[in-house]
């Protein structure tokens, strides 16, 4: 193929200039698998609760690959050894981290090809291109994959201290306005270090760390578990299973070919062949978005209806819970539903129903906790290292239940 060699600049709202001097990068970032995330949300239908979040997985792995400069630059000061390959590779890694997402990332992960997740899309679509490029981004699906030997540079694309929560964290935060997701990345950053072959933290930089646990944790609360933004993508996941249900049972249903393609093999899970990449990196929000609009005027009463509430923004109402929904009180909002609206009780599982989510800001048993390294040589474990009273409840998994149905 023929590879650009100019270099680029570009204007991030969150970074600044972003300046990109590196061939491969520059055709990676032009290569049509990656410029299709410019079609998919960031963050889904959080639009709904934030009307500024409408930036895409385009604008954050273009800010996860900066702050990866910066880290290596960072890294390469402090005398730890970085190769011109380990360089690239790196950068490679981090920007085609998320370009297995699908329509409306996370919402849809599970429901457009059934149960895969992303990553394996990620690493499938990497392997995918590897292939055109000759064999360039080998290194980079190691680092990616955790197979390469040096393990710190996984750590930097994947673990808990990453590029690429630091950069959705300062991104989400600027889109929503919710300020309390503000982190100090640029300090974090300067105090990164290497031992014995890990990611550490210098001493100092401590306290960048634990305001980092914290606004992750208000960030998940405040933006990504927002009540209204659960409706409105449980409601996009009922909408797709309800279509799915539909032409499983041979009904005429407008969809596109690609879509059509996903929900009439739902094996397609078990072998990603080219055919399968091909057609998945088609679809983008823009497709989902059009099918909606379809499908308010489909005949299926159920389709219908879901579909006009999310177009008009009439969503259902989450009541959180710290107890599991009761299959009595469920049964007994299904019945109620169904008498005031004409359904049957299955039509009435697509507007009623129950679901959990959960928070854990930090997970100290995850076997990768960030560490803490002093100038004596001692390296502490985060939780040990860390004065801060409440770090055991945000190391601990919340768990929400909740309970969805049409407001009173």
């Amino acid at each position: 193929m023929h590879f650009l060699h100019a270099s680029k600049i570009i204007n991030d709202p969150v970074h600044g200039f972003i300046e990109i001097n590196n061939s491969l990068i520059l055709n990676l970032i032009n290569h049509p698998v990656f410029q299709r995330l410019r079609r998919i949300r960031q963050l889904s239908l959080s639009s709904q609760v934030y009307p500024g979040a409408m930036h895409t997985r385009f604008h954050h792995a273009l800010g996860a690959l900066y702050l990866m400069t910066e880290a290596l630059e960072v890294l390469r000061r402090k005398q730890i050894p970085v190769s011109d390959e380990e360089y690239e590779a790196a950068l490679a890694a981090i920007l085609l981290h998320d370009i297995g997402h699908g329509p409306f990332s996370h919402a849809l992960e599970k429901e457009i090809i059934r149960n895969l997740h992303h990553e394996h899309m990620s690493i499938a679509l990497m392997e995918y291109l590897n292939r055109e490029f000759e064999g360039k981004l080998t290194l980079a699906i190691e680092m990616f994959k955790d197979t390469y030997s040096r393990h710190f540079f996984h750590q930097l694309i994947s673990g808990q201290l990453d590029m690429d929560r630091m950069d959705y964290l300062m991104r989400d935060s600027f889109f929503t306005g919710v300020m309390e997701g503000t982190i100090g990345a640029d300090r974090i950053i300067k105090t990164l270090n290497v031992s014995d072959n890990q990611l550490v933290v210098e001493s100092k930089g401590i306290y960048s760390v634990e305001n980092f646990i914290m606004a992750r944790r208000l960030m998940y609360w405040q933006v990504y578990l927002h009540k209204a933004a659960i409706a409105a993508e449980a409601m996009l996941v009922k909408v797709l299973k309800r279509v799915r249900i539909l032409v499983e049972n041979g009904e005429k249903v407008f969809l596109g070919e690609d879509l059509a393609y996903f929900l009439q093999n739902p094996s397609a899970k078990e072998n990603l062949s080219d055919e399968v990449l091909l057609r998945f990196i088609r679809l983008d929000d823009s497709d989902i978005t059009y099918s909606i609009k379809q499908w308010q005027f489909a005949g299926d009463r159920v389709l219908s209806e879901l579909c006009k509430m999310l177009i008009n923004r009439s969503l259902l109402k989450v009541h959180l819970q710290n107890e599991p929904v009761s299959p009595e009180l469920l049964l007994e909002e299904k019945m109620k539903f169904c008498e005031q609206h004409n359904y049957t009780p299955e039509e009435a599982a697509f507007f009623v129903f129950e679901g959990k989510v959960s928070n854990q800001a930090y997970d100290y048993n995850s076997g990768e906790p960030i560490m803490i390294w002093y100038k004596n040589g001692e390296i502490k474990d985060f939780a040990i290292a860390s004065d801060m009273q409440n770090l055991q409840g945000l190391s601990h998994e919340v768990v929400k239940y909740y309970l969805c149905k049409p407001k009173a």
